[in-house]
């Protein structure tokens, strides 16, 4: 008798440097409680990734941007996506389309699979057997430990020290800030964006208390 396998629905959490393997990062993805299931991914695909997470707005449309534009014109939803299995190191993931009548199942990488599910606002989910086997318990005191940015290729005006360069960016001018962030996005330099973005919150989080 076929028993049909919990399905576990997952967020994405954030990015941060692939331990085990150089020139890659780590894509965390969570459940509700404590579990966490890092997937590793190329360089470009965390690129992407990063972009959706922080609502960058890119100059010409990236590869996933088309795709999700392709299916938006041709009003072809996003249902879900599914990360199905695990072998010899890979996830494997499929996204559920429908265009209102027919239901198609592709397949897909699953850093793909993310990055477009990120900008259709669709739903993550694996399975529980995967949850067993492939996530790791993190204590809630060591939340603080996960990395929520993602680096890009290094760039000899972010590679130095991130503390150095946030102590940098509270010496300047709110205008400063906003020219030095939009200058960042024309130049895809988006971890340096992304801490012009940080600073001018924090500066407004200040103003309003």
């Amino acid at each position: 008798m076929f028993v049909l396998e919990t399905k576990v629905h997952l967020r994405v959490q954030g990015l941060t440097n692939s331990q085990v393997q150089s020139g890659a990062y780590a894509l965390i993805l969570s459940e509700n409680g404590q579990r966490r299931l890092p997937v590793i991914v190329g360089v470009a695909e965390a690129q992407s990734i990063a972009i959706a997470l922080e609502g960058l707005q890119p100059k010409r449309p990236l590869t996933h941007d088309l795709f999700t534009r392709f299916t938006q014109a041709f009003r072809i939803r996003l249902q879900e996506v599914f990360i199905y299995k695990f072998e010899e190191g890979v996830y494997f993931s499929e996204m559920v389309f429908s265009d209102g009548i027919r239901e198609q199942r592709i397949d897909s990488r699953t850093s793909d699979a993310v990055a477009v599910a990120l900008r259709m606002g669709c739903e993550i989910y694996t399975s529980e057997s995967i949850m067993q086997k492939c996530g790791i318990v993190i204590e809630e005191a060591a939340e603080d430990d996960v990395e929520m940015a993602v680096r890009r290729k290094k760039n000899p005006s972010t590679s130095g020290d991130r503390g150095k360069l946030k102590e940098w960016l509270h010496l300047m001018q709110k205008n400063e800030i906003k020219e030095r962030m939009e200058q960042a996005i024309r130049e895809e330099n988006y971890e340096f964006a992304k801490l012009c973005s940080e600073e001018l919150q924090r500066r407004e989080t200040e103003e309003e208390a």
